[in-house]
């Protein structure tokens, strides 16, 4: 138990070491990603007023069959196409305790194709 614990903690602290550099504006709301063993979500969120301004999610995206890379990278692009409906052009990245590697990466990769700039 200690040892999830300890990890868990370590997770923490690495999530809090990338935000304390990367605030989300008005102007550039903050990209974030929460990556689990099966699923990923992706989250464009305003820190100055504290609102999600919108959201995507694997489940989104209808693709049987797919490697979990090609799955991350159409929620990456879903979730710039929703950006550009809420009239949001740059954005910046925050890879919370994971790694800018996979799946983490193919989501900027593939924001990036649809015109977000980050």
């Amino acid at each position: 138990m200690s040892k999830e614990k300890n990890k868990m903690q370590k997770a923490t602290r690495r999530a809090a070491r990338v935000r304390a550099c990367v605030r989300g504006t008005t102007a550039r709301p903050r990209l974030s990603v929460k990556r689990s063993l099966k699923h990923i979500y992706v989250q464009l969120i305003n820190d100055e007023t504290g609102v999600t301004l919108a959201s995507a999610s694997d489940k989104d995206v209808k693709g049987e069959g797919m490697k979990p890379v090609d799955v991350a990278k159409e929620v990456g692009k879903l979730i710039a196409q929703k950006a550009t409906e809420a009239k949001v052009t740059e954005a910046v990245f925050d890879r919370g305790a994971n790694r800018y590697h996979g799946r983490v990466a193919a989501i900027a990769e593939g924001a990036r194709e649809q015109g977000l700039k980050i």
